[in-house]
């Protein structure tokens, strides 16, 4: 993962044409570089005769660039797509571009313009890592890797069908050549690949021939004599047919699968044991807010991943984010200095994590602070049942309480308490939080914890959203805070001591608000039960074969819910991960801190 200075130092021509100072070389052709991606990396990558009768493709690229090769790669499969096609892509960039300056070159093919707005409005921030971009509209998506190119292609999880080996020439840009990456184009490779590629140089020959590929060089385009194509023996197939899936669960972590699924061309079946949001995602706000850990790499980047995906998809949902911004404020005196190293992991895009001093902070919350805090700017608060009604209005709804499930050879039988079928599936994902614990073997699955939580809210006072150990936050007509954090508990009956407790825990923290609470003439409280795990992780992955789970969220499910939704989904369906290897194996049900203890033989 790239975590030194990333800019392309980028300089523009006299003809304005984008040329990389870093590695001292044109991004495209100087004889038209909409023509030379046509040629030799859509021509070269047998499109679109590859995907035709295809229900899923999927492309890589080394070196994004400026996005012309995807722009000009979407542009020809809006037009030749096969019926119910999903195009997935999977493309690296070690030395990012701006919004404005890919803008800017591609500004030169209006023909293809459909298909660089697209990619221009989605275009992430260029910080380190898998940054997904949907583009519904071309019914595809683009998994953009940012960093170092083995790096990445470890990380991926997908299979190519074609590729674009597109980085600076081997001999200033070695990196992207070298046999550590031709190993992984070959792993990543499906039966059947294409590659593509503008060079003939020998190492490349070789390294592809060596590597199984059938390699032959092509004419060039423009001033380049000759170009390459290869292709791994086999036949490229789909997948079978779109499984059915059954969702047990009603809550966030549902919803985001149902809206993968749904967005993946499948429409699943989401069992309620009662209605949407009756259990963690049924308060009238959430907190959006990551993990913050200023030691463990992976765990911050995988909540670094999960805030951007949640920002982006939340923010396409009409009226779902009432608030942006929050405030963390420390628990202890050394927490300010780690607050200091959490804003400055290269994680976060610029400004999305600020330290802020004493007076910031009191111009926050509206009172004085007396401290200073983490300003999370692109934390959220979001109304989750307005994002429910959003991400499972595309699904088929059935109500019901699963008692168990039962495996038959072809297909997982949900059966109620009476033993009628509630429905049956090919794959069954538990997404039900604490309240899909039951279905689990404890011999061989792992386990979860609950942990009780009462919140209060009232009408009337307002904040600007805050969190320590408890929190407030805004609901649009008045304050929510809380919360209560009692383990072991799974009472959900509402306790006025609980309510007591939370006035108490806010008045530690902004007394004049809690005057305004107190003062309020309408008050509600509610309980819900938070599943977590030993380790405090989510799990997101196979329990056996055709089942799979997405719980143990606590008190991070609606910032982790949407990118876990899509691994879950990707994972059903058999497409590429938005989540590298690396995290996914942390959220992974079979990770050694989760793995059941089994006791000594009697």
């Amino acid at each position: 993962m790239t975590t030194e200075d990333a800019s392309p130092q980028l300089t523009w021509t006299e003809e304005g044409e984008p040329r990389s100072g870093r590695f001292g070389d044109v991004y495209f052709s100087r004889d038209d570089g909409l023509a030379e991606s046509r040629a030799v990396f859509l021509q070269g990558g047998g499109l679109p005769q590859a995907w035709a009768g295809r229900r899923t493709f999927t492309v890589a690229e080394l070196g994004f660039g400026t996005g012309l090769n995807i722009a000009a790669l979407l542009d020809l499969w809006r037009q030749t797509r096969p019926q119910g096609g999903r195009l997935n892509i999977f493309s690296v960039e070690g030395y990012p571009l701006t919004p404005e300056e890919a803008g800017r070159a591609l500004s030169n093919w209006p023909e293809i313009g459909e298909a660089a707005d697209a990619l221009i409005q989605g275009w992430p921030a260029p910080t380190p890592g898998f940054h997904r971009i949907d583009l519904p509209e071309h019914h595809a998506v683009l998994d953009l890797a940012v960093g170092d190119a083995a790096w990445a292609l470890e990380a991926w999880s997908g299979q190519a069908d074609a590729w674009f080996l597109d980085g600076f020439s081997p001999a200033l840009n070695p990196g992207m050549w070298s046999p550590q990456v031709m190993d992984l184009i070959r792993a990543r490779s499906a039966p059947g690949a294409r590659v593509a590629t503008f060079t003939v140089a020998g190492a490349v020959r070789r390294g592809l021939s060596e590597r199984g590929f059938v390699v032959e060089k092509r004419p060039g385009h423009g001033r380049k004599r000759e170009r390459l194509e290869a292709r791994l023996p086999g036949e490229g197939t789909s997948p079978r047919e779109r499984p059915r899936v059954a969702i047990v669960g009603a809550g966030i972590a549902a919803a985001a699968i149902a809206r993968a699924l749904a967005a993946a061309g499948v429409q699943p079946l989401v069992i309620e044991g009662e209605r949407p949001g009756a259990g963690g995602s049924g308060f009238p706000a959430g907190l959006v807010t990551p993990r913050l850990d200023a030691g463990d790499a992976g765990l911050a980047a995988l909540y670094a991943q999960a805030l951007e995906r949640a920002g982006r998809l939340y923010g396409d949902v009409e009226d779902a984010v009432i608030a942006r911004g929050v405030l963390q404020t420390p628990q202890a005196p050394r927490d300010v200095a780690r607050f200091e190293k959490i804003a400055a992991q290269p994680i976060w895009p610029d400004g999305a994590m600020q330290v802020v001093g004493p007076q910031q902070a009191s111009d926050w919350l509206g009172e004085p602070a007396g401290e200073a805090g983490l300003l999370m700017a692109h934390a959220l608060v979001v109304r989750p049942l307005t994002v429910l009604d959003a991400w499972l209005a595309g699904a088929g709804r059935r109500a019901g309480q699963v008692e168990r499930l039962e495996r038959n050879e072809d297909a997982w039988r949900l059966v109620a308490k009476g033993g009628d079928a509630i429905a049956e599936a090919d794959i069954v994902i538990l997404a039900g939080g604490w309240g899909t614990a039951s279905l689990l073997d404890r011999s061989r699955h792992p386990e979860l914890t609950p942990v009780r939580g009462q919140a209060d809210w009232v009408e009337g006072p307002t904040t600007g959203a805050v969190a320590w150990g408890g929190y407030a936050a805004p609901t649009g007509q008045g304050v929510l805070f809380g919360a209560t954090h009692d383990r072991g508990r799974t009472d959900l009956a509402v306790s006025p001591e609980d309510s007591v407790r939370n006035r108490n825990t806010l008045r530690t923290r902004a007394p004049a608000l809690a005057d305004r609470v107190e003062a309020a003439s309408y008050a509600q409280a509610r309980v819900a039960i938070r599943a977590t795990t030993a380790d405090r992780l989510p799990i997101a992955g196979w329990l056996d074969d055709g089942l799979l789970m997405l719980g143990g969220l606590g008190s991070r499910g609606l910032c982790l819910a949407p990118l876990l939704g899509e691994h879950l989904a990707a994972l059903a369906l058999g497409r590429p991960s938005p989540l590298p290897r690396t995290l996914a194996g942390r959220v992974a049900p079979d990770r050694p801190a989760l793995r059941p203890k089994v006791g000594p033989r009697t």
